[in-house]
């Protein structure tokens, strides 16, 4: 399995200011512009870590997600969350042809935790052997930051400050969420789906 983020998150999407009064910088020093790509970088990298942690995408994006068999031939669940839509839905062989499939086979099934590709029917589309499945789909909050939850927004900031804060060490610790941001997201998180189920 493997999923391909297809659009970069533009800087204009960025709460820079916002994070900026979080740090509570001094007028002047931030009012410069000197310390924004930084501080990008560490919005940027607090946002991927909650983002995995979670699996929620924050802010509207394009996905591809390759498999090379289905676990359910008539339900599949999706990687990430929240899915807004699903674009194509390809199946390929061996060689590499490729068969885009007809989307009125399959169909999403929206939930907040486990969206799922689903078929229209009894199953999906066939993967032949040795081939794939590829899905193009959008996930996400919305598109503005304002859509984001207030906790999980609250935890990027406060993963972002930890960032900044600690950005002279070699290392900021153990590789463990500081105590406040894992509180804010433990609600979020879904659990592993395996064979044997969800666990």
């Amino acid at each position: 399995m493997m999923l391909i983020e297809q659009t970069t998150l533009p800087a204009a999407a960025l709460p820079l200011e916002r994070f900026k009064a979080h740090l509570r910088l001094g007028t002047g020093f931030s009012d410069d512009g000197a310390e924004d790509a930084l501080l990008e970088a560490f919005l940027r990298a607090s946002m991927a870590a909650i983002e995995e942690r979670t699996a929620k995408v924050l802010l509207a994006r394009s996905f591809t997600w390759g498999v090379n068999g289905w676990r359910d031939g008539a339900r599949e669940p999706l990687p990430v969350a929240p899915v807004t839509r699903i674009a194509e839905l390809r199946v390929f062989d061996r060689n590499g042809t490729v068969c885009v499939c007809d989307p009125a086979t399959y169909r999403l099934e929206r939930d907040g935790t486990y969206p799922r590709l689903a078929a229209v029917r009894t199953c999906l589309p066939t993967i032949p052997q040795g081939g794939g499945a590829e899905v193009d789909f959008d996930a996400g909050f919305g598109a503005e930051w304002d859509s984001v939850p207030a906790d999980l927004g609250q935890a990027v900031f406060l993963l972002a400050a930890h960032y900044h804060e600690h950005r002279h060490e070699a290392s900021t610790g153990e590789g463990h969420m500081p105590f406040g941001v894992a509180a804010l997201t433990e609600r979020w998180r879904r659990l592993r789906v395996t064979a044997g189920g969800v666990a």
